[in-house]
């Protein structure tokens, strides 16, 4: 299964329908929310969603009539999703109970404050190369034209959602496709950093477009321009959609460069070796918090992973403690103490002068290409229980 998001291009009756499945689904989310936690403060059972898709059904006979203008499926799709989401909470709970660092976190309700939403269809879905048809929605235009798949796939399902006044489709397909080919491709450690958002063990140097700091200036002008304007006025929610349109556009920004490089590393590499980076405790590092989150670590982690299974590239985690920065890469001598200041690596065994992130990207890439991590520069055996970690496929286990 893949998803397919793209942007949709509506007039402004279709964009008045689309708000009001948005809304459709927001209120039976919140509606049966409520209804969950009633029936737990009186100890019933808890309804699951299809008993409150029953209720809903006799309340829209009534005073809830306006939910005819919108396809069931909007409110029959978000009540499935409070189910999850109620599910999800209590395992949290019970894996917290038993010594897991957990947050157990309550589902909210959902507010119009924060965006309009999304809603999810079923049923008679069908892509063209501009358009798609959605029930009750009939055929809506596509900015991009021939990138849903339209041959071949099984369509499961279409989200619509909104963010900074644009109205985006993602589209769940079910499609067979051949595995990959198994032809000999390198092997390439890649180190993340700040400086540069991704530095190779070949050299190749990927530099980090800082999507928030290059924009931060008009980010904060237009946030000082929201708090200015009186609560509730048109200025303000005219300056609100302003300051929305700056945050997506410094969003795409980010998901662009890690899309670009996470794709030529999948296609063109048989394995990469990354660092398992504990970015919450880089974050308390004040001085360097914005410009790590800035990066996007976690999320290039994440696109590896599931790239590398679609291209048949694997993807090793180098242990957490495995002194990637501080060792030599040509003799292995490592430096007990290394500030992030030092942008050049100078061995005192061999002498060798070579980047800080080029010297981390060739030790990661040493993990997998046999060259051992656990010598010193004289030869002596060293056992510091370093581990590599292979993912495929959403889990990890350790790696042969």
């Amino acid at each position: 299964m893949r998803a397919f998001k793209t942007e949709l291009d509506l007039n402004n009756v279709q964009k008045t329908a689309c708000a009001r499945h948005a809304g459709a689904a927001r209120w039976a989310y919140n509606w049966g929310l409520a209804r969950k936690m009633e029936a737990y403060q009186k100890g019933e059972k808890d309804p699951t969603a299809i008993d409150l898709h029953r209720e809903l059904n006799v309340l829209k006979k009534g005073e809830l009539s306006w939910m005819y203008k919108v396809s069931k499926c909007a409110p029959q799709e978000a009540l499935r999703n409070l189910d999850q989401a109620y599910a999800h909470f209590f395992r949290r709970v019970k894996e917290k109970k038993a010594g897991k660092k957990i947050q157990a976190g309550f589902p909210k309700f959902k507010s119009k404050k924060n965006g309009l939403g999304s809603f999810r269809l079923t049923g008679a879905i069908h892509a063209f190369d501009h358009a798609i048809q959605l029930p009750r929605l009939g055929r809506l235009r596509l900015k991009e034209c021939g990138y849903l798949p339209v041959e071949g796939v099984h369509i499961l399902s279409a989200t619509v959602s909104e963010r900074a006044g644009r109205w985006f489709v993602s589209v769940q397909v079910e499609k067979e496709i051949a595995d990959p080919q198994t032809s000999y491709r390198p092997v390439v450690g890649v180190d993340l950093g700040i400086l540069a958002l991704a530095t190779f063990s070949d050299g190749t140097r990927i530099e980090n477009p800082h999507a928030l700091k290059r924009d931060l200036g008009k980010i904060k002008r237009l946030q000082r321009t929201v708090s200015r304007r009186k609560k509730g006025s048109a200025n303000r929610e005219k300056a609100v959609r302003q300051l929305a349109r700056a945050h997506l556009r410094v969003a795409n920004v980010r998901k662009d460069a890690l899309h670009q490089v996470t794709s030529r590393l999948a296609r063109t590499k048989s394995a990469v070796v990354l660092e398992d980076l504990h970015v919450s405790g880089m974050v308390q590092n004040h001085h360097l918090a914005q410009a790590i989150t800035d990066v996007g670590f976690s999320e290039f982690r994440r696109q590896m992973v599931y790239k590398g299974q679609w291209y048949g590239c694997q993807i090793i985690l180098a242990d957490r403690f495995y002194p990637s920065s501080k060792r030599c890469s040509q003799c292995g001598q490592i430096k007990h103490e290394m500030d992030l200041g030092t942008r050049v690596y100078i061995c005192d065994q061999c002498g060798l002068m070579i980047d800080r992130d080029l010297n981390a990207a060739l030790n990661l890439e040493q993990v997998t290409t046999g060259s051992s991590p656990e010598r010193y520069a004289c030869g002596e055996s060293v056992s510091p229980g370093y581990q590599a970690v292979l993912v495929e496929a959403g889990t990890e286990q350790q790696s042969t």
